[in-house]
């Protein structure tokens, strides 16, 4: 369960909470009641019959029972936070640089054979109902695998890309979002629509096609975020026609991408921070925020203050050795 969000906190009965306004009127009728002791002192015999209690005990005792009263109206109010929540259903688009630079080998044994190993382990670790579809794309893009369940198809469609020349970044996210329209009803609900999110992995910037920011803006416009994964190190280079060519990774385009959208940018130099990237995103595509009862939580908090208490109360009349 997620830690609790104080300013996410609601409440299904907040006519109870009413009852909060006996707290500060307790700790009033206290603090009176404490100040007509002191103007009362003790005799000098009490003294000697009675022993003398540390006010802090008094005090704290007190305000360990107000706690727990506080604790139980909320409880009794019947709170309510937001936790997360593993989804039933949903959309993967896996969108897959092929581009030439993917061939350098500043991550063993290359970006791509990289990307693949990875791409394949993040599929498997979706739950069973997500549909899975895979979108390559190098100079222009192709939906190599429409949606679907089957994850051995997708594998063996990563298994079997092949690198292309120039990169159309955008085109990819254009041609992802198309392969959305392409998800099969919920025989379950078939006017259902499942959440969707596309997962972008690239290198490169954009050298041809249509800008990536327009298709960021309409994937935001259809409530699908792009993840994107900035893929490499700037130290990267492929060999074209007997020269080395430097193919950095364009960080900056990818980050547009995943603000504009309303998905997230991430970062990998090797396959360890890749599998690192892929299980955050799992984690964030495959659970969604939603409400539950949390009364147990203030319960258990009321039940502590007043055991606390209860010692403190104890702690004023027992002689300890």
């Amino acid at each position: 369960m997620a830690a609790m969000t104080p300013l996410m906190l609601e409440f299904m009965r907040p006519e109870r909470l009413w009852a909060l306004a006996i707290i500060p009127l307790i700790a009033v009728l206290y603090v009176l009641l404490a100040g007509r002791r002191v103007q009362r002192p003790m005799s000098s015999r009490l003294r000697v019959v009675l022993p003398r209690d540390a006010a802090w005990k008094r005090h704290g005792a007190v305000l360990l029972a107000l706690l727990s009263l506080g604790s139980l109206i909320i409880a009794w109010a019947v709170p309510k936070d937001y936790v997360d929540q593993p989804r039933d259903r949903a959309t993967i688009v896996v969108a897959l640089d092929v581009s030439w630079s993917m061939e350098a080998e500043d991550v063993e044994p290359n970006r791509l054979a990289a990307a693949q190993a990875g791409a394949k382990a993040f599929i498997d670790s979706l739950p069973e109902r997500f549909n899975v579809a895979l979108v390559t794309f190098a100079g222009t893009p192709d939906i190599a695998v429409p949606p679907t369940i089957d994850r051995g198809a997708v594998a063996r469609a990563i298994d079997a890309v092949q690198l292309a020349p120039s990169t159309a970044v955008g085109e990819g996210v254009y041609t992802s979002l198309k392969a959305l329209t392409l998800v099969a009803p919920d025989p379950d609900d078939p006017e259902a629509v499942a959440p969707a999110a596309v997962v972008l992995l690239s290198d490169g910037a954009t050298n041809i096609g249509r800008s990536s920011a327009g298709a960021a803006e309409l994937a935001a416009s259809q409530e699908v975020p792009v993840y994107t994964i900035a893929y490499g190190t700037d130290n990267g280079y492929v060999e074209q026609d007997g020269q080395r060519q430097r193919v950095a990774v364009d960080h900056y385009e990818l980050s547009e991408i995943a603000r504009l959208s309303g998905g997230k940018k991430y970062a990998a130099e090797n396959s360890g921070q890749l599998r690192e990237v892929y299980e955050a995103i799992r984690r964030s595509v495959g659970t969604e925020r939603v409400p539950a009862e949390v009364t147990d939580r203030y319960a258990g908090l009321a039940i502590i203050f007043a055991a606390l208490a209860a010692l403190g109360v104890i702690s004023l009349g027992a002689r300890w050795p």
